[in-house]
């Protein structure tokens, strides 16, 4: 039994007992309820679920058989019932609860290929179903957390046929499948023990090198490290050693941090589409969790991991640092996070599993924790005092977690940032999470100091020091406590809370050593009161508080509003306190309560004096009731009182004054009525003894003539009724269980070593006495009982002549009512279900479900239907008389929602609380590790206080839920009679005039009908005709949408037909409403409608004739089409509203062969008709409706004759839909029409900004509300292009694939006819002039090329070749994007991957390489270019027929010898062309090595032309460099001679700017990884041309320059990069040499995990050698690339460096002093030296190692020398002076007197009169 079940309150816990039966009974009567022969008696188990759910969250004890039966038969369910979304939706959530929460005790095995056919069935097919994307993306997360789920459970060799299922999908990374597939990958792959020989290093090797092959893809890279991540964590036999350097380098590169002053994000990404990102889980940021676990999994002794970890850590740290903070502060926030999490889970099951001993030697040793802890402290130290909120709470949760697994390092640290943010008092943010990161880790500082077995510490004052750090922090917290500081006061509240919780008893000893002794605790208490007292005394309202009804008790500052930080301390305080100090305590509140009324804080001082009640009733009855009471009774005696409040005695007044009362007496009874009515919450059996005077008290309030000091008699009614009749736990805070190691100190505990633990006693409950539930029945005759007469007899006798007094009568008799409703909730028993059947049963027994109770049970279940008809008669007499008065009429909705929704305050009360809850922090979790006393439970430990707390909760969610299923389940029984006479007033209510009225009838409405679905029908139809009705004012239709729009109701209609039919009617009938209100109303139910439709049953469909009052189904679908046509008239909104539900019934209908066909065939007819409506939206409407409706394809080709499709048969085949089309398109003209009004949908704007492939080209004209109705469409399915685009020459297109789609259905549906009807039309809208004509023209031409039907090449032989030569040679130029699209639609691979020829692609790739005329001009040679590239894109290399190889290799011919071209346009043309064509190349060897004769053909050329490139590009390099140093001399004798290679140097640089283009292009498009050979090979041309006298060249140099910055070049290519890099730092163009060095920054941090020592070393060397170059920019530079590489660099290399440095500047400064005069020493020399100094000292910008005072110092002593070595030295120093300002005070015990002179010698400015 789980703890909180056997905590709770006895007679409750002794019901749960019977859950076990009532359990299987359920799963029993599922099982039953479901028939196989029949598929829709799935909808009948629908309604178990909820109640099996309600088993699950209210942790009941069921047999293990019972609870494997469910997850067989959900799993049976959720795969029968294809097409059902929403019954998929709601088996699939079920089974993933049930197996998550049983998954270590449950043994099955699931397939894994009916989970993937059923997400590809409804996800990935074109044939989408008519359900709302809502429900479709709720059936997308169901479905993958399914298979997430079930992955355990996959048997032996389904990794295997997974791997092979997907890895085709993978083998083109440029194709959108292997997005897919990766997605597929890590969402199937399973890594359990049963698919374990799976996992080989071959099989790693081969995974690490796919991941490399999209580069720069968040998306790409998240599927992969996650994948990684769950190996490494599982498979623990794996070796990962060789793998560790690259999958470190690519974590590092993951993180998107700023590199030396670069950008900070990729500059370009690859596309991912958007349906695969909505699809599989993705983060758009770093994937950090799958990076931490990986990392952390992979930590064994003797391991490198540890070193690699170091060493990230090293490079990242900075990028905690405060002062470094932005986008990427988030990401490396969670990387921390997840870095301790998970080594604290790694660390929990290995001490879970220490008798496995193959785990054992796995397992972390005490060296590796260090070093792990260390590590992680490193950024801790760097966020502690971040600017983000997040980064410093995770900081202070992870000090906590880790200061139990490692305290000798963690605890000293924690006390030395505390010390250091008290001296730094200024800076508020600072105190405040050094505050809070000692209450996380104040049981740490306790466990280390206070137990015996605590394991010692080195040295032993440290243990000591720990209890002075609380001591001071306590004391520290009490200044904390500051009005004017909330955050702060939290803070402190928190610490003070915290350590509290984990002291046993705080009693006053004089022995002066233990804790309390030390603090002091007796003066600390009375110094604690004063200053709580002057913090509430300063308090200031957050918000006026509002009056009257809706003024909770305690709606306060922000002591109460920012969480349960307050009322938890001072419980906690009270709860522990001894008697004596309790006493004390209790005395100083009582006298501050008694002398002071304070407005202003009423909460606060509420629950001050309810935690001095919880922790001693008695005593606090005598010091705090009875005064409060007393005062109240002399302020009330003399008030003058209007006899409402139940006395009896009013009189009716005539024209006399009202009394009233002054403000200052009304402000003082509202305040001590309210600070009592909160005080008293677990008073219980200690207010008996003053019954009286609360009777008194609360008959005196009610009989106010004050309205508030009414509200505060409220509170108080409520809140005595409840602590009388409650059950609630007492004596929580009081500790019971001491530690086993430190009796001062309380034991926390685990629900998880429950029931293993006996010390864990059930804490006591209030349970009420006889004597209090009779105080409660008489409170209830009084202000219930007589209270429901008197409004009886108000409404009945009109017993006021005055109707002022008649409305103050009914408002406070309304208000005792309401009060006493709201403190009895639940123990006031619910209203009988009656019996259907007339047999009445006896309602004892009813039938169980679980256990659940308030308290005790109060009135009967006569008084609530007596309740109910008076509310009946109030309601009738006050719409009747007073329907404009909106408080009575709210204070009846509130009554009738008490009455009706019974267990519903209990609900509303537990998800208050549960959000608190969610507030915990970790300052009262004791993690499950626990190296500090070695004790390690199976769960998180908590003070048992806070358990107690959640068993309180959970008790309370049993209650709302106990009886709330009980008469779901049995179809005999119906809502009682008061329900429903109050569910019609409701109704009425919800319609009302007054939106806060409408509002709140309409919620309590909801919840009823939600319980009892028998009633929603009802109000469906009664609400529609609202709509439907002219006369209906605004209001009413508001309501009426309000209502209808609720999910309740919207689920219920997929069901009802008659009630479904009365709704569409009704919305689509509402045009006449006026008012924009309405519409917009009527607007948002109608798109919500849709966006949740759940298709329909089957009962739709049924043709029986006792359905004679429901209109017949297709008598609906008629009337809803003639609505669809433009000649109806209709606004447009309308119009496409009709149209939207027609095409939904007719999808709906698609399973019901009785009507399907012709209903279907009308429905196409239709649509088809719409695409030359007059209205955009509709047309719009059309494609989409005819993308779905357009299926059977009889016309298409065969895909080969082998698949037993004749030619013969396949002629005979006719599709349903053909005659009805057929006879629409030969109308006269209809395909010249249809263009035209398509065309007006392309809107093409100025700056050409129309989204390209978007469905809503007339976006700029609509507004949101319309917007939400044209989308309603959410492509799904595999939307085209099917690969990225990136090429930006073709600039942005409108061309609308969707458009071309239904062209190309279109004529596989209805064959050749479509061709003869199109042809005249396409021709002249191919040549118009107009863009917006091309586009359509492109869209309809690029469906028919890929339609493949029979007779498609004899058309294009006549007339299409023709038509598209025309297209390539025309002059015009606007239209060329949209003409490329439709070359690349033409051309894109069938099928779903894409690898399928279309028929036509030979051809019209044939046509494209035809060489143009000789005439022809540049712009029209540019634009084959760009249709090629379009058209080798969707090429897929893996699969390239002979013919495409050979076509690849004549263009590449073509494309080099063009290099020199002289227009700029077709430059980058062919700079884009080569680079898809060489990848593509690259891409088919790698794949085709072992291949054929042809593989070989293309070989040989294929390397030739790498080498002649990189050849070229070295000369052509050397020659323009030297003629632009010609051009800087300017001299006059070159450029005599130099006429004859003029021409020769303007074509190199042309040659070259097509290269860079090259270069740019082929990094954009993110196929750089099958091209580094090459780009390895140009890395030097791009460098070295920065700065040219060519303009354009160095542009595209820069640009290419930046991209490479990104690119990691891996082994083997890496080694020919640094040769490269090596030989550029020595060029002789010292502008060379810079731009190496600026390279070279981001290139060690990319590489730096992969490069080998020795290239690393040769690098240090040569960059060494630059301090000194003749150049001081390049000097300067060489510096900043070193002080970059000692901050992540090699240790060894780093302090060599230093060491070096040191000595010779030493050797300088000593020659200089033995000579006096400059010793021949070159300028160059000296400042290298000083330069290499001050590379070190910024090499750290904000630690203080032992090194670095000397060498600041020494960098110091050459401030006198002249420039530029002084304005170095002088810059070095006031950086350091900068970056070491926060904690100068601490770093300066580093120096010594004398060094710190020569400091203050340099940084002190030098005088003006020197």
């Amino acid at each position: 039994m789980h703890l909180y079940n056997a905590w709770l309150p006895p007679p409750v816990a002794e019901e749960t007992k019977k859950e076990r039966e009532s359990f299987a009974w359920a799963v029993r009567s599922v099982r039953e309820s479901y028939r196989p022969d029949d598929p829709d008696s799935v909808y009948s188990t629908l309604k178990w679920i909820t109640i099996l759910e309600t088993f699950i969250k209210a942790k009941s004890d069921v047999d293990l058989p019972d609870v494997a039966a469910l997850v067989d038969i959900g799993l049976e369910l959720f795969l029968k019932s294809q097409n059902k979304l929403y019954a998929q939706v709601r088996w699939g959530n079920i089974v993933v609860r049930v197996i998550n929460k049983y998954r270590k005790k449950l043994s099955l095995k699931v397939m894994w290929r009916p989970l993937y056919d059923t997400l590809v069935h409804t996800h990935f097919t074109r044939s989408t179903g008519p359900e709302g994307w809502r429900l479709r993306q709720r059936h997308f997360e169901t479905v993958t957390s399914l298979i997430q789920s079930c992955r355990r459970f996959f048997p032996p060799g389904s990794a295997l046929e997974i791997w092979s299922e997907f890895k085709c999908l993978l083998e083109n990374p440029w194709h959108n499948s292997s997005f897919e597939g990766s997605g597929f990958v890590r969402l199937f792959l399973p890594t359990n023990m049963d698919n374990q020989e799976f996992f080989s290093m071959e099989w790693i090797k081969m995974c690490i090198n796919l991941w490399d092959a999209v580069p720069n893809s968040q998306f790409w890279n998240s599927q992969w490290a996650a994948i990684i991540a769950r190996v490494i964590k599982n498979y623990n036999f794996v070796d990962w050693e060789p793998f560790l350097p690259a999958l470190f380098a690519r974590y590092l590169n993951m993180f998107e941090v700023p590199v030396a002053n670069g950008s900070a994000s990729y500059p370009f990404s690859v596309d991912v589409p958007r349906y695969t990102r909505f699809l599989f889980p993705n983060k758009t940021t770093t994937p950090a969790k799958a990076i931490a676990k990986a990392i952390v999994y992979s930590l064994k002794p003797g391991s490198s991991a540890q070193e690699h970890l170091e060493k990230l850590i090293n490079i990242l740290e900075q990028y905690y640092h405060p002062s470094n903070g932005g986008r990427w502060t988030y990401s490396l926030e969670r990387f921390l996070f997840y870095m301790v999490v998970t080594f604290q889970k790694r660390l929990h099951c290995e001490q879970q599993n220490l008798d496995d001993q193959g785990a054992i030697e796995l397992a972390l040793g005490k060296p590796d924790r260090k070093s792990f802890v260390s590590a992680m402290l490193r950024l801790v130290d760097r966020g502690q005092y971040s600017k983000s909120e997040n980064l410093s709470e995770t900081v202070a949760a992870a000090t906590s977690i880790l200061s139990y697994v490692e305290p000798s390092l963690v605890l000293p640290f924690l006390a030395s940032r505390f010390h250091m943010a008290l001296e730094t008092m200024t800076a508020t943010h600072q105190l405040k999470s050094a505050v809070k990161s000692v209450a996380y880790a104040g049981r740490a500082l306790f466990l280390t100091s206070l137990s015996s077995s605590t394991v010692k510490l080195d040295d032993n004052s440290s243990e000591e020091s720990f209890i002075d750090l609380l001591v001071e922090s306590l004391s520290n917290a009490l200044l904390g406590m500051d009005a004017n500081d909330p955050p702060k006061t939290l803070a402190s509240m928190q610490l003070i809370g915290s350590i509290f919780s984990n002291m046993a008893i705080l009693e006053d000893t004089n022995d002066g050593f233990s804790f309390t002794s030390r603090i002091g605790i007796s003066e600390w208490l009375d110094e604690f009161l004063i200053r709580l007292f002057s913090l509430l005394l300063h308090l200031e309202p957050s918000s006026v508080l509002n009056e009257g009804l809706h003024s909770s008790a305690t709606s306060g500052t922000f002591l109460v509003e920012d969480g349960p930080t307050y009322y938890c301390m001072l419980e906690v305080l009270m709860g522990r306190l001894s008697k004596s100090l309790y006493n004390q305590a209790l005395k100083k509140i009582s006298k501050f309560v008694k002398t002071n009324i304070l407005p202003g804080a009423i909460a606060e001082v509420g629950m001050l004096c309810c935690a001095c009640v919880h922790a001693n009733p008695e005593e606090a009855a005598v010091h705090l009731v009875e005064p409060i009471l007393s005062s109240l009774k002399s302020s009330l005696e003399g008030a003058p009182n209007t006899g409402y409040g139940g006395t009896g005695t009013f009189h009716a007044s005539g024209n006399k004054e009202k009394p009233t009362l002054s403000p200052a007496l009304e402000a003082a009874i509202d305040y001590q009525l309210k600070i009592l009515s909160v005080a008293i919450n677990y008073g219980g059996s200690s207010l008996l003894c003053y019954k009286d005077q609360f009777k008194e008290a609360l008959l005196s309030a009610f009989d106010s003539p004050s309205w508030k000091v009414n509200g505060a008699g409220d509170h108080l009614l409520r809140s005595l009724l409840g602590s009388l009749i409650s059950y609630y736990p007492v004596n929580q805070y009081k500790c019971t269980l001491l530690h086993p190691d430190s009796a001062t100190l309380e034991k926390w505990i685990s629900t998880k070593d429950y029931p293993g633990d006996e010390t864990l006693v059930a804490p006591k409950w209030h349970i009420p006495s006889d004597e209090e539930v009779q105080f409660a029945n008489e409170l209830l005759s009084i202000h219930f009982q007589s209270a429901l007469d008197s409004l009886l007899k108000i409404c009945q006798t009109k017993m006021h002549s005055d109707p002022g007094d008649e409305k103050e009568h009914l408002k406070v008799t309304l208000l005792r009512i309401d009060s006493s409703l709201q403190g009895v909730a639940s123990c006031l028993p619910d209203f009988s279900p009656s019996s259907r059947n007339g047999m009445v049963k006896d309602p004892d027994h009813l039938p169980f479900l679980i256990a659940g109770a308030t308290g005790s049970t109060v009135g009967s279940r006569a008084l609530r239907e007596k309740a109910a008809e008076v509310m009946h008669t109030v309601c009738k007499y006050l719409l009747e008389k007073k329907s404009d008065d909106s408080i009575l009429l709210v204070l009846v909705i509130r009554i009738m929602d008490a009455l009706g929704n019974y267990g519903s305050m209990e609900y509303e009360e537990w998800s208050n609380h549960r959000q608190a809850w969610k507030l915990e922090t970790a300052a009262i979790i004791e993690p499950s590790v626990n190296f500090i006393v070695s004790s390690h439970s199976k769960g998180k430990r908590r003070p048992r206080w806070a358990h107690i707390d959640k068993a309180y909760l959970h008790s309370t969610w049993r209650t709302s839920q106990s009886s709330y299923h009980l008469f779901r389940t049995s179809g005999s029984f119906s809502p009682s009679d008061h329900l429903l006479i109050m569910s019609d007033d409701l109704l009425d209510l919800s319609l009302h005039s007054y939106e806060t009225v409408r509002a709140l009838a309409g919620n309590s409405l909801l919840k009823m009908i939600k319980r009892w679905p028998s009633m929603i029908s009802k109000c469906v139809l009664y609400l529609a005709e609202n709509l439907q009705n002219p006369s209906a004012p605004e209001y009413a239709v508001l309501g009426s949408c309000a209502v209808l729009a609720s999910q309740t109701v919207l689920k219920h209609l997929t069901m009802d037909p008659k009630a479904c039919s009365a709704f569409l009617i009704g919305v689509l009938s509402s045009s006449h409403h006026e008012s924009l209100k309405a519409q917009k109303a009527i607007n948002e139910l109608f798109v919500k409608y849709n966006i949740h439709f759940g298709g329909l049953s089957r009962n739709f469909f049924k043709t029986s004739d006792d359905h004679a009052d429901t209109l017949d189904f297709s008598h609906l679908v008629s009337q809803i089409g003639s609505m669809g046509f433009d000649s109806m008239g209709l606004h447009w909104r309308y119009n496409l509203m009709a149209n939207r539900v027609l095409l939904l019934l007719a999808m709906a209908s698609r399973n019901d062969p009785h009507f399907s066909s012709k209903i279907l065939s009308e429905t196409a007819g239709h649509f088809l008709k719409n695409l030359k409506s007059q209205l955009p939206q509709t047309r719009i409407l059309a494609i989409s409706a005819l993308n779905i409706l357009l299926k059977e394809s009889p016309y298409k080709m065969s895909v080969d004759e082998g698949a037993g499709v004749h030619k013969e048969m396949q002629g005979n085949t006719k599709s349903s839909l053909e005659g009805a089309l057929t006879h629409i398109f030969q109308e006269e003209g209809f395909f010249h029409e249809t263009f035209s009004s398509l065309s007006h949908v392309h809107i093409i704007t100025d700056t050409e900004s129309a989204s390209s492939g978007g469905k809503q080209g007339n976006s700029s004209l609509q507004s949101v509300a319309d917007k939400s109705i044209t989308r309603f469409y959410f492509d799904f399915s595999s939307s085209w292009p099917r690969t990225p685009s990136w090429i930006s020459l073709l600039g942005s297109d409108t061309f609308y694939s969707n458009f071309a789609r239904i062209f190309k259905r279109l004529v596989q549906e209805c064959g050749l006819p479509v061709l003869l009807a199109l042809r005249s039309s396409l021709e002249e809208f191919a040549n118009a002039k107009e863009r917006s004509k091309q586009c359509v023209a492109a869209e309809a031409l690029a469906g028919v090329l890929h339609s493949d039907v029979d007779g498609l090449v004899e058309a294009w032989d006549s007339w299409m070749m023709v038509q598209l030569q025309n297209v390539i040679l025309s002059q015009s130029v606007e239209s060329v994007p949209e003409w490329a699209s439709c070359i690349r639609y033409a051309v894109t691979g069938k099928g779903k991957y894409g690898t399928r020829l279309p028929v036509l692609r030979e051809r019209i790739l044939d046509c494209l390489v035809k060489p143009l005329p000789l005439n022809t001009t540049t712009t029209v040679v540019a634009k084959r270019y760009a249709f090629l590239a379009a058209a080798l894109i969707e090429l897929s290399p893996q699969k390239m027929p002979v013919s495409e190889v050979r076509l690849h290799s004549c263009l590449l011919k073509e494309l080099l010898d063009n290099m020199c071209h002289s227009s700029a346009q077709v430059r980058e043309s062919i700079g884009v062309t080569l680079s898809v064509l060489c990848s593509n190349f690259q891409l088919y060897r790698s794949l085709c090595e072992d291949h054929s004769h042809e593989g070989e053909i293309s070989n040989a050329h294929d390397l030739i032309w790498v080498e002649s490139l990189t050849r070229q590009a070295s000369e052509m390099v050397i020659r323009i460099q030297s003629s632009s140093q010609s051009d800087i001399l300017g001299s006059s004798s070159t450029t005599s001679h130099e006429n004859g290679c003029g021409k020769n140097l303007k074509e190199d640089v042309q040659w070259m700017e097509t290269l860079f283009h090259f270069i740019i292009s082929s990094l954009k498009s993110g196929r750089s990884s099958y091209l580094l050979d090459v780009l390895a090979g140009f890395i030097h041309p791009v460098i070295s041309l920065q700065e040219t006298s060519h303009k354009d060249l160095s542009t595209l140099a820069k640009a290419a320059f930046e991209l490479l910055k990104w690119r990691v070049f891996w082994k083997p290519y890496l080694q020919k990069v640094v040769h490269v890099i090596l030989s550029s730092v020595n060029d002789p163009n010292w502008r060379t040499r810079s731009a190496t060095l600026t390279y070279l920054r981001t290139f060690m941090y990319r590489h730096t995990f992969i490069l080998s020592f020795i290239e690393k070393k040769q690098i240090w060397e040569t960059v060494g050698q630059l301090l000194v170059d003749n150049q001081v920019e390049v000097r300067e530079h060489a510096a900043a690339v070193l002080a970059g590489l000692m901050k992540g660099g090699d240790k060894d290399l780093a302090s060599n460096f230093r060491t070096s440095a040191l000595a010779e500047a030493n050797d300088i400064l000593k020659k200089k002093r033995r000579r006096n005069i400059n010793s021949g020493q070159s300028i160059a020399s000296v400042h290298g030296a000083v330069l290499a100094l001050a590379a070190s000292v910024l090499s750290v910008p904000y630690d203080m190692p032992s090194w670095l005072p000397e060498h600041v110092t020494l960098l110091s002593r050459f401030a006198g020398e002249p420039s530029p070595v002084k304005s170095t030295v002088t810059k070095a120093v006031a950086e350091f002076r900068r970056t070491h300002a926060d904690t100068w005070t601490l770093q300066k015990e580093s120096f010594t007197e004398e060094q710190l002179e020569v400091l203050a010698d340099t940084s002190s400015s030098s005088s003006y009169f020197a």
